[in-house]
């Protein structure tokens, strides 16, 4: 396995999409609800977030019915996790951490 290596990322670095990334690093799949309640933001706000990580394909959107419910659920991408490892690498990096 090799070192990550550290690397400020621009999309990952907003608080809200920071902490959707670190949310999802740790599973494989997590509920927009849970992740809304998480970061502790409105649906709209985390709507606009998830979308700009979604285009820079670091997080995929899934839409899927349950009880007769359209239930949106996000992971991280394989590009997203290496983004997030990076960005989390260099903050430790700057921060003498």
């Amino acid at each position: 396995m090799t070192a990550v290596q550290p690397r400020f990322d621009p999309v990952v670095h907003a608080p809200p999409r920071l902490q959707v990334c670190g949310l999802l690093a740790v599973v494989d799949t997590m509920d927009f609800s849970a992740v809304r309640e998480q970061v502790g933001v409105s649906d709209s706000v985390l709507s606009k977030h998830v979308k700009q990580l979604e285009e820079a394909g670091y997080v995929r959107v899934h839409k899927a019915t349950r009880a007769s419910r359209l239930r949106t659920s996000l992971s991280l991408t394989a590009a997203g996790r290496a983004a997030f490892d990076a960005h989390v690498a260099e903050l430790r990096r700057i921060t003498g951490g």
